[in-house]
């Protein structure tokens, strides 16, 4: 059975842009185009291919068809570049998934290595942890860093080290709600600050002051990394910082650990399909030497006490957690 290139990239299209419309849009044919392409494809392989929900959603055959599609373009745009014939194409634009935090920390300085080493651009998802495994799954991006240590089918998987998250707050905040100590009580009706819904870094911080007492403080809802560091500083509530957005305000007294050891940390993963792409090995090589700026693993373990209170990884969507010190 043969495989029509066109047929593949329309449902690549679609599974990335979410709809047959944008689909469309991207591969500059008419939705109607699209749609002929994904039944003619369906029906040469007798199956369901993509859901029609928005956003489109592929199925479990769909998925890999979607993948050898992101892999085939990525190795013809190559093969063409070796030939000295990609020049006047296009430059391509590999889709990846990068959970918030380290989009806003570290990850730009991988894309300025890589941008270095080829003239292929990125195409950023932000997104938490979860979903840029699950991005990863259906075919949606060709990598993805995430919390996902154990690695997607057809995927190879790096470790990066740790992002560090300390509990706090402003100094002025820490004396009217916390002046004596970080307890139950202070914890219920201290305003604390959260990312969204998924957000569970607060939670699981209170339970272990808290244990099984239900927790229900004054919440800000703050979607935004910087926004949320902003918010910190202006004392509307406490929260767990990143420690590279809130090292210089932590060393300046500007902010302040709720108590000692408000910390944890979550390690980061780097996943990518095996294309066999020099490409895709520039960008992990940039990745790997970027990541160099997270919390390395301890080369011993940790106490058993240190490892129990460590337990259960405190994770932010998209974030990646706190853990050592936060030195």
């Amino acid at each position: 059975m043969q495989l029509d290139h066109d047929n593949l990239r329309a449902l690549a299209a679609v599974v990335r842009e979410g709809s047959f419309e944008r689909a469309a849009a991207a591969l500059h044919v008419t939705p109607s185009a699209v749609s002929q392409r994904i039944k003619t494809l369906e029906s040469r392989m007798g199956r369901l291919l993509v859901l029609r929900t928005l956003p489109a959603q592929p199925t479990d055959d769909g998925r890999i068809l979607v993948r050898l599609a992101e892999q085939a373009a990525l190795l013809e745009q190559e093969a063409l570049d070796h030939l000295g014939m990609g020049e006047d194409r296009p430059a391509p634009s590999l889709r990846i998934a990068v959970n918030h935090d380290s989009l806003e920390t570290w990850f730009i300085e991988a894309a300025t290595r890589y941008a270095e080493q080829t003239r292929t651009t990125l195409d950023l998802i932000s997104e938490d942890q979860d979903h840029t495994a699950a991005l990863l799954r259906n075919g949606s991006v060709l990598a993805a860093v995430t919390t996902l240590g154990d690695p997607v089918q057809g995927c190879r998987v790096h470790a990066l080290g740790r992002m560090r998250y300390v509990a706090t707050c402003a100094p002025a905040f820490h004396a009217r709600h916390f002046a004596r100590g970080v307890t139950p009580e202070a914890l219920a009706n201290a305003p604390v600050l959260v990312f969204n819904r998924k957000d569970a870094l607060q939670a699981q911080f209170a339970r272990q002051v808290m244990g099984d007492t239900p927790w229900q403080p004054p919440t800000w809802w703050v979607p935004s990394s910087h926004a949320f560091v902003s918010a910190t500083l202006a004392g509307l509530g406490w929260t767990m910082n990143p420690l590279p957005m809130v090292r210089e305000a932590l060393d300046d007294g500007r902010l302040v650990p709720l108590r000692a050891r408000a910390w944890h940390d979550v390690p980061l993963y780097w996943q990518h399909w095996r294309t066999g792409s020099h490409t895709m090995e520039r960008l992990t090589s940039a990745v790997l030497q970027a990541a160099r700026a997270l919390v390395r693993p301890a080369r011993a373990p940790a106490p058993p006490a240190a490892t129990a209170a460590g337990a259960g990884a405190l994770s932010r969507p998209g974030a990646g957690g706190s853990g050592s010190s936060p030195a």
